[in-house]
């Protein structure tokens, strides 16, 4: 054998050792780290991680555009009657790229709605989920670090508010860890929210699993995909409520994903501030593809993997947020109120 090698080419060499490397750099780390998402599903949840009555709902468009009638209204507050649900993220958007809405276009059964949800679920908040593609990004978006565009979004902010909402939700994409565009967005309109006694919160990114592994797809496609743990304790620090779009994590089996949550919780805790909502989503729709895998990303793994991570944790401001009202079929609802509200 060491004949053959010194036969070899330095070339040929060089190849062999770049592969060796390759072979024990990559599979290896990746085994143990999926090894040890299997121990964060492990064991099991602790009787005190149960609904604190402060999940949510991500709802489709569908409530503010004239599609939805008042028996629409009546069934959706008798679903929420048996659940733990107290936070509804109603899609009235999307921006405009510089940050205007134009309401009559975009959401124009908004009131009805707000007033038909205060009397059939008065303990319920609806809030406006409001968001756009925001730059860098491949195509065009939303610049949050022009400060003109940050006057519209806060002033759009403001007439959505005057349709009666409860309090707004952003979901801003893809929003780069370190972003202070976005971090100066939740400020000014934080200032509005808390002069107008509702609150602001935010659909966030998962939290960097790995040291820097966010440089991967930032070095690949110029987009990350995680934010760091200090970044999102940034985030948090800016809103009364934090959910965490703990899905499209590209993980094949139910076991791997649940105990990608399991660490996600775990991570998102320990930056989150006590007085601020921390809300873990919750996989609600079927797909497969290299992103998500619908066999692996189950309620049912979502929901057992954040009470594990929770722990007996004493945070009470803690709960689940269910994507999406229209692809939530009554198994996932099941799931969701099984795993988490009867318990």
């Amino acid at each position: 054998m060491k004949r053959r090698w010194q036969r070899w080419s330095r070339r040929r060499r060089v190849v062999v050792v770049l592969l060796l490397v390759f072979l024990l750099a990559v599979p290896v780390p990746l085994g143990a780290y999926a090894v040890a998402l299997r121990v964060h599903y492990s064991g099991d949840p602790s009787s005190q991680a149960v609904s604190r009555g402060r999940d949510a709902v991500w709802l489709g468009h569908a409530w503010v555009d004239g599609r939805k009638t008042s028996a629409d209204v009546t069934a959706l507050a008798a679903r929420l009657a048996t659940t733990g649900v107290r936070d509804l993220y109603v899609h009235a958007g999307p921006l405009e790229h510089d940050g205007s809405l134009p309401l009559a276009e975009v959401s124009p059964k908004a009131r009805w709605f707000t007033d038909a949800m205060s009397k059939a679920a008065p303990g319920v908040r609806v809030q406006a989920w409001l968001g756009d593609l925001v730059q860098p990004a491949k195509n065009p978006g939303m610049d949050l670090d022009d400060q003109a565009v940050r006057d519209r979004v806060t002033a759009s902010s403001a007439a959505v508010l005057d349709q009666g909402f409860d309090g707004i939700h952003f979901d801003f994409e893809p929003v780069h860890s370190g972003s202070h565009g976005f971090l100066a967005v939740l400020e000014q309109v934080h200032e509005l929210t808390a002069q107008r006694g509702v609150p602001l919160s935010v659909a966030a990114a998962q939290i960097d699993p790995l040291w820097n592994l966010n440089a991967v797809p930032l070095a690949i496609a110029d987009e990350g995909k995680w934010w760091s743990q200090e970044y999102f304790g940034e985030v948090a620090r800016r809103v009364e409520q934090i959910a965490v779009m703990s899905y499209d994590t590209a993980m094949p089996l139910e076991s791997l994903y649940g105990g990608y949550v399991a660490q996600q919780t775990s991570l998102a805790l320990e930056v989150t501030p006590g007085r601020v909502d921390l809300l873990m989503g919750l996989p609600a729709y079927w797909e497969s593809n290299p992103s998500h895998w619908g066999h692996a990303e189950t309620v049912e793994a979502a929901v057992r993997g954040a009470r594990l991570g929770l722990g007996t944790s004493g945070k009470q401001n803690f709960g689940l947020a269910i994507y999406v009202d229209f692809t939530a079929t009554e198994q996932h609802w099941n799931a969701y109120t099984d795993g988490w509200v009867r318990k």
